[in-house]
């Protein structure tokens, strides 16, 4: 047992038993869907980004590993920073066609939606 994972065992105090293990709730791996089966959203945002535009990537299904590297290749393709979290990519400024075409390109059935 090591020292770090006292976090995932706040409800037990005390065990007496010493082959007792401590129950970790492991979260299982999405499979990534192929391209051609994710139903992908690019939109414009601006809330909470004090008047920024961001681009907006939502509804990837698959591992945050995938999610990653689509980011990073969206990002380099445009030439901008973003971020990827919380299954979103977000791509600093206003790059949506071109976000789209990218990825109709790559095989992915995308739409634009917000307006």
């Amino acid at each position: 047992m090591s020292n770090n994972d006292w976090k995932e065992r706040l409800g037990v105090v005390f065990s007496t038993n010493p082959d007792f293990n401590y129950n970790k709730d492991e979260q299982e791996e999405q499979n990534t869907l192929p391209a051609r089966q994710q139903d992908l959203r690019v939109m414009l945002d601006r809330k909470k980004r004090k008047g920024k535009a961001v681009t907006l990537v939502t509804g990837f299904v698959g591992s945050d590993d995938d999610l990653k590297e689509l980011g990073k290749k969206l990002k380099s393709k445009c030439g901008v920073g973003g971020t990827v979290k919380d299954g979103e990519i977000l791509i600093q400024g206003d790059f949506c066609e071109r976000i789209v075409e990218l990825l109709k390109a790559d095989g992915y059935k995308v739409k634009r939606s917000g307006g």
